[in-house]
């Protein structure tokens, strides 16, 4: 079984800034890419930004030149570094991964953490 654990959400003024982390744990003998996705009330939940094994990262047009994205292979953890926040950021924040176990590939994740940014 594999398990996705964020952490570092909460509420923050605009312009401030939050660090969000996501530890993969389980038995895994791979993890590929791993992103951090969003969904605000009422909408659909959308790709923030993505990392590959390789250290290749993508970002959504919204974010770019604000977030950051960075993973530590030793630890299974992914990062999203948020700097500048805007009230249009306030969503729930969710981790996903691409993970290969023994018994194959497939795609988990986390529970999701808040993210509030006040105007």
């Amino acid at each position: 079984q594999v398990q996705l654990v964020e952490s570092g959400g909460g509420l923050v003024q605009a312009g401030g800034s939050l660090r969000l982390s996501c530890a993969a744990s389980g038995m895994i003998f791979m993890i590929n890419t791993m992103g951090w996705y969003r969904q605000a009330p009422g909408k659909q939940r959308e790709l923030v930004a993505d990392i590959t094994s390789r250290g290749n990262t993508n970002y959504a047009d919204s974010v770019k030149g604000r977030f950051t994205i960075s993973r530590d292979n030793a630890k299974n953890t992914v990062y999203l570094q948020m700097n500048n926040l805007k009230p249009e950021d306030t969503a729930v924040y969710y981790c996903a991964a691409d993970i290969t176990l023994l018994a194959g590939t497939g795609d988990y994740w986390g529970q999701g953490t808040q993210v509030t940014v006040s105007s």
